[in-house]
Formats: C-alpha cells, sequence, structure tokens
C-alpha cells in the first residue's frame, strides 16, 4: 500500500463521511448547526484520522495511536446516529447507514490487530 487511500477502511470511512454530510443537510436548520454539525465532524475525523495515522506509519505504535482515534470516532458518530435516527427518523430509522458504521468499526478494529500482530516498520 502507497497511501492511505489504498486502504479500506480510508475508502469506507469517506463513502460514510458524505453520505452523512448529504443527510445533516435534511435536518432542520436548527439541528444542522447543532447535532448536525457534531456528527459531520466526527464522521470526517475518522477517515482524517486514519490518513493521519498513515503518515506515521514508520512508528508503529502511532499509528497505533491514531487508529484507536479513529475507531473512538467511529464509535462518537454511531453515538450521534443513533440519536437523530431516534428524533428525527423515528418513521424510518437510520438502520442501514448505522449498520455500515458498525461494520467500519470492526474493520478499523481489525486493522489495529493487524498492525499490533504482523506490521513490520523499517
Amino acid at each position: 500500500m502507497k497511501s492511505y487511500t489504498d486502504l479500506d477502511i480510508y475508502k469506507m470511512a469517506y463513502e460514510l463521511a458524505l453520505e452523512v454530510h448529504e443527510l445533516t443537510m435534511t435536518l432542520p436548520k436548527y439541528e444542522q448547526y447543532e447535532q448536525g454539525s457534531q456528527i459531520r465532524r466526527s464522521s470526517k475525523r475518522i477517515k482524517d484520522t486514519v490518513a493521519e495515522g498513515f503518515g506515521r506509519r514508520r512508528y508503529k505504535d502511532e499509528f497505533i495511536r491514531f487508529l484507536i482515534f479513529a475507531h473512538s470516532s467511529c464509535d462518537e458518530t454511531v453515538s450521534q446516529l443513533n440519536m437523530i435516527s431516534d428524533i428525527h427518523f423515528k418513521e424510518n430509522p437510520l438502520t442501514d447507514l448505522l449498520n455500515r458504521y458498525d461494520i467500519l468499526g470492526r474493520k478499523i478494529n481489525s486493522f489495529i490487530k493487524y498492525i499490533e500482530t504482523s506490521w513490520k516498520t523499517n
């Protein structure tokens, strides 16, 4: 892998962040600036933290630390999505989006385990 853009977790996080951004633009105005803003930041932070960690991949512990931050941001995004779903999408819950964030969280966790056990630094 030559770039963070080659990582499946980055690609998935990027696509999900775009989807969350579009979703939040459909929320009521007051919510776009409150919870909408918060979830946009947390969802975009996942991909950004993966990218920053990849830049530090030479230092295994640093890479892992940033992947843990990305996982934490994924958890925060799920928490925000649950709240938005319960408040604004009672008739049509955001189940599919929540499921895909759950998959992303599991992939990040698996990647952390791979780095911990198999990553070779130069």
